[in-house]
């Protein structure tokens, strides 16, 4: 015999809802031994019928589970409130960042240019008045740039005169010692030429100019 589907409603008749009160106990009861003996589990069950009778069920004492359910629904009822505390105030964060993002936007378009159409002349003035500190602030700046790359090609100019001057010093002693060589190798060849031309001859001037003849051809 296949077992219909109950319906999950009141049970009506007054015996029929006491004889399932009492079997499905009986199996709540018997499911909360089972979980406590297999699964090493701590469990506590408390039941009222009807009547108002209680039946319970605890696989320890009953005073210290229920103790520890209460430490733990404050745990987490205190860990719910600091979530939504926490919660609200990233939302209102987030509705000030909006604000303070859509202000930022409608103040560049007016710098722009744009949008001033419903802008007062307080507000025209106000704009123009930023219009010229940003000008002002921005010549500072530039000037300020500007002097900065001047000082830096201004080193780069002592510099490049410190490495000229030690180039020019040192090719200046390198000159120096090449005219000191040319002249001493000068006057030795002067020397020699002077030795050779001045050689003793001794006879008749006819002897001396036929011997320089004999000696050329």
């Amino acid at each position: 015999m296949v077992r219909g589907k109950v319906q999950m409603k009141r049970i009506e008749n007054a015996t029929s809802r006491q004889v399932t009160f009492s079997k499905r106990r009986n199996g709540l009861l018997k499911k909360a031994y089972e979980l406590s003996v297999l699964c090493d589990a701590e469990v506590a069950l408390i039941i009222f019928s009807p009547k108002g009778r209680l039946n319970e069920f605890s696989s320890s004492n009953m005073q210290r589970i229920i103790e520890r359910y209460r430490e733990r629904a404050n745990d987490a009822q205190t860990n719910n409130l600091e979530m939504e505390q926490y919660t609200q105030q990233l939302k209102l964060e987030a509705a000030n960042m909006a604000k303070s993002i859509e202000l930022l936007e409608a103040s560049q378009r007016k710098l722009l240019g744009q949008g001033l159409v419903s802008c007062s002349v307080q507000e025209l003035q106000e704009t123009a008045n930023q219009l010229e500190r940003s000008l002002r602030n921005i010549r500072m700046r530039k000037e300020q740039v500007f002097k900065e790359q001047i000082d830096q090609l201004k080193e780069k100019e002592r510099l490049l005169l410190e490495d000229n001057a030690r180039l020019s010093e040192k090719c200046g002693e390198n000159g120096g010692k090449s005219a000191a060589n040319q002249i001493e190798v000068g006057a030795c060849s002067h020397s020699e030429s002077s030795e050779v031309e001045t050689q003793l001859f001794i006879g008749l001037p006819d002897m001396r100019c036929s011997n320089s003849w004999q000696q050329t051809s």
